[in-house]
C-alpha cells in the first residue's frame, strides 16, 4: 500500500484537480503533500495483518475568498467521497493478489 501511495503517477490519477507536491515521503508511514492553499496527508498505521489508513485534507479558498457554508460543506463532502473511493479501490486491488 505504501508504495502505491508514494507513486506520483497515482496522485495525478486519483486527484487530477489538485496540484500536489510531496513534502515528505515517509516510506511505510505514508506521504505528506503541499498544494496551493492547503495540505494533504495519508499516514499508514500497521494493524494486525493489515494497515489502517488515515487521510487528512486542508484546503483554503483561493485568493482569500470565503465560501458559503453550504458550498464549503459540498466541497468537503465531494473530497471525502473521492478519497473513500480511491482508497477502497486500492484496497480491493491489493487484496486480489
Amino acid at each position: 500500500m505504501a508504495a502505491r501511495i508514494a507513486d506520483p503517477a497515482n496522485w495525478r490519477r486519483w486527484w487530477p484537480d489538485l496540484e500536489l507536491a510531496a513534502d515528505e515521503l515517509r516510506g511505510a508511514e505514508g506521504v505528506r503533500w503541499s498544494l496551493p492553499g492547503g495540505s494533504m496527508e495519508v499516514w499508514l498505521q500497521p494493524e494486525l495483518d493489515g494497515v489502517r489508513l488515515h487521510y487528512f485534507l486542508r484546503l483554503d479558498p483561493p485568493d482569500g475568498r470565503r465560501l458559503t457554508p453550504r458550498r464549503a460543506d459540498r466541497q468537503v463532502l465531494a473530497y471525502r467521497r473521492r478519497a473513500k473511493q480511491v482508497f477502497w479501490t486500492l484496497k480491493d486491488e491489493l487484496e486480489e493478489r
